[in-house]
């Protein structure tokens, strides 16, 4: 069962795990971990999703209850109409405020403008080392806004400049996983979508809806005393 944080009569916003498809994919077409069909059979109706998340992305995820509601809201997304913003755990320490515009390539090789701006809630040290040039290890929590939305956007644009997520693959730090892995037992990526602020049908009005990790992040965040500045 979904974690329901907002239904009206056209969407539904959810909690999605992280490790589950927003729908069926090449990537692992026998996968039961469906969100759209196991939200269908959840509340007894299709739904229709009007923007993606990663599969290893949790967070706040919105689906439409209508073709018309569909519509509406894939036009708001495409017209940067909507706020989303993540949290994410990343190496090493980011400076207060920035922004990545380097643009992303598609899968068939054509350029695409990218924008991700990102700020700073904490950073730490902590007294165990991820790798042999160090002996301690630095991390950070940011907050990623994404202002165009290509595929994997917040992922590749951190890792661009370094700064790659805790649990990524394939653009983060093999290292870093394989400490996470030894020390914590942890293999999830920490990139949780955790606030969206989208206008409504039927009038002007917008809602924001909020939503923080689960345990597993807030576990890793105490570890790495980043809890003391969560969001």
């Amino acid at each position: 069962m979904f974690t329901i944080l907002y239904e009206d009569e056209n969407i539904i916003i959810i909690d999605k795990p992280n490790g589950y498809f927003v729908h069926k994919s090449s990537y692992d077409a026998k996968s039961e971990w469906i969100v759209l069909q196991l939200l269908r059979d959840q509340i007894g109706q299709r739904v229709y999703p009007v923007h993606r998340l990663d599969r290893k992305t949790s967070g706040i995820l919105v689906m439409a209850k209508s073709m018309d509601a569909h519509r509406f809201y894939s036009q708001k997304f495409m017209n940067k109409e909507v706020v989303k913003k993540y949290v994410a755990i990343v190496r090493g320490y980011t400076p207060d405020s920035f922004e990545v515009n380097t643009p992303l390539d598609t899968e068939r090789g054509d350029s695409q403008d990218a924008l991700t701006l990102c700020k700073t809630i904490c950073r730490s040290e902590i007294q165990k080392s991820s790798s042999d040039k160090f002996v301690t290890s630095r991390y950070s929590l940011i907050e990623a806004q994404p202002v165009t939305g290509r595929q994997h956007q917040i992922r590749r644009h951190l890792s661009h400049l370094r700064y790659p997520i805790i649990g990524d693959r394939p653009y983060g730090c093999s290292k870093q996983n394989r400490f996470f892995l030894s020390e914590w037992n942890m293999t999830r990526m920490f990139l949780h979508a955790w606030q969206i602020t989208l206008p409504m049908l039927e009038g002007n009005e917008k809602i924001m809806v909020s939503h923080l990790p689960g345990d597993d992040f807030l576990f890793i965040l105490e570890k790495l005393s980043l809890h003391k500045c969560e969001r």
